[in-house]
């Protein structure tokens, strides 16, 4: 089935800016820099067994901010440990902003990046096509479960690459958030479209459950400010509406029906509340901390 509106996806530029505009509207970005600082630094303490050297995977790592602190809180738990750190990034792009970042950055003498500008399937592919030996201590998936064609392939993929005593995060939207919410209306009862899907938290802990792996959930609460999307022509608004949707340019190009009804989801009173003159809604996340296969 066609979907008739294009897809912030397909357009880097856009992309980033409307991403920009929604993680300047909530505390998304300070929660998980929280997140990683205060809990995910203590779990990562007992990884690598002692290993003169650590084996991490970025999955869909971006621009790599938070790549940068999670290297920070592995440098401080693994003192004189060499990170071998391997960045799978479709984005060429984001790839080579990140790495302009890892050029700026003091104190990564000790982390050797591999750059890999690829899917996770091309990156499977890969893998398995040069039949490398070596398991990873620690991989992340951050806000990229949307991106994949076979979640649960994609997870069972990365799962058995764990070392003992290894974790594999996975930061997904919880289904209460506005930005789930938003694209399920906007794309019908579609599970997936055009490569994106839209996957809550809680479709990822069914995966996990049905295969039977432990983990532990962290929830990232917080609200987005969603006041601009209800000021016609505000250029803040459209750009939010853009995110929140995964259309280019919805408050244009979307049917008034179908914008009046994701408006009509932004002041959902069981989900939204407003403060001061400002309405503001659920875009809340979890962390899932998986274990290694024992």
């Amino acid at each position: 089935m066609d979907f008739p509106l294009k897809l912030t996806l397909f357009d880097d530029g856009l992309f980033k800016k409307s991403l920009q505009m929604y993680l300047n509207r909530c505390d998304e970005d300070l929660l998980m820099s929280n997140f990683i600082e205060n809990t995910l630094c203590d779990i990562l303490k007992n990884i690598g067994n002692g290993k003169s050297q650590i084996t991490i995977i970025g999955v869909g790592s971006g621009e790599g901010n938070h790549d940068l602190e999670m290297i920070s809180q592995l440098s401080l738990k693994h003192p004189r440990v060499l990170l071998d750190y391997k960045v799978v990034e479709p984005s060429g792009q984001q790839l080579q902003h990140f790495r302009e970042t890892v050029a700026r950055t003091s104190n990564l003498e000790h982390v050797k990046f591999t750059w890999n500008q690829m899917s996770t399937s091309e990156f499977e592919e890969q893998w398995r096509r040069t039949n490398v030996p070596e398991k990873a201590d620690f991989i992340h998936m951050v806000q990229m479960m949307y991106f994949v064609e076979d979640p649960a392939a994609v997870i069972g993929f990365f799962h058995g690459l764990l070392n003992k005593n290894g974790k594999l995060l996975i930061v997904q939207a919880s289904s209460e958030n506005i930005v789930i919410r938003a694209m399920k209306a906007v794309h019908g009862q579609l599970s997936q479209i055009e490569g994106f899907s839209f996957l809550s938290a809680a479709d990822i802990k069914r995966v996990l459950d049905v295969g039977g792996v432990t983990y532990q959930s962290y929830e990232l609460q917080t609200d987005i400010d969603v006041t601009e999307c209800f000021s016609e022509g505000d250029e803040n608004g459209e750009l939010l509406l853009d995110f929140l949707t995964s259309v280019q340019d919805f408050s244009k190009k979307a049917s008034p029906e179908l914008r009046a009804e994701v408006l009509r989801l932004l002041r959902d009173p069981q989900r939204s509340v407003e403060r001061e003159g400002r309405v503001l809604v659920n875009s809340s996340a979890e962390a899932l901390v998986v274990d290694a296969s024992h």
